[in-house]
């Protein structure tokens, strides 16, 4: 078992930015020594991406990049969970970005 961070984003009718994110989390992962858990899908009306592979507090920083990359749809949050949580959102909700 391992820290785990999803991060929710609203499901939005333009969906440009999630292959955008998709791409910038390749750039994460060598930054922040990071992983992408799973791939990225829609749970419910929201918009999911799995990181892990580092701390919670590099977990978070690097969520933080994510909710503030330019095109991505206001009101991101992250979910700390672990990588044997039983379903999506579980956990402790986070604001992002974190200060």
């Amino acid at each position: 078992m391992a820290v785990m961070v999803e991060i929710h984003f609203p499901v939005t009718a333009e969906d440009e930015w999630i292959d955008d994110v998709g791409d910038f989390m390749i750039d994460l992962e060598d930054e922040f020594g990071i992983t992408e858990y799973e791939d990225g899908e829609e749970v419910g009306d929201d918009y999911v991406f799995f990181i892990a592979g580092a701390s919670e507090r590099r977990l978070l920083a690097a969520a933080s990049r994510v909710a503030t990359r330019k095109g991505v749809p206001a009101g991101a949050y992250a979910m700390v969970t672990d990588t044997e949580a039983a379903k999506v959102g579980m956990g402790r909700r986070v604001r992002l970005p974190v200060r």
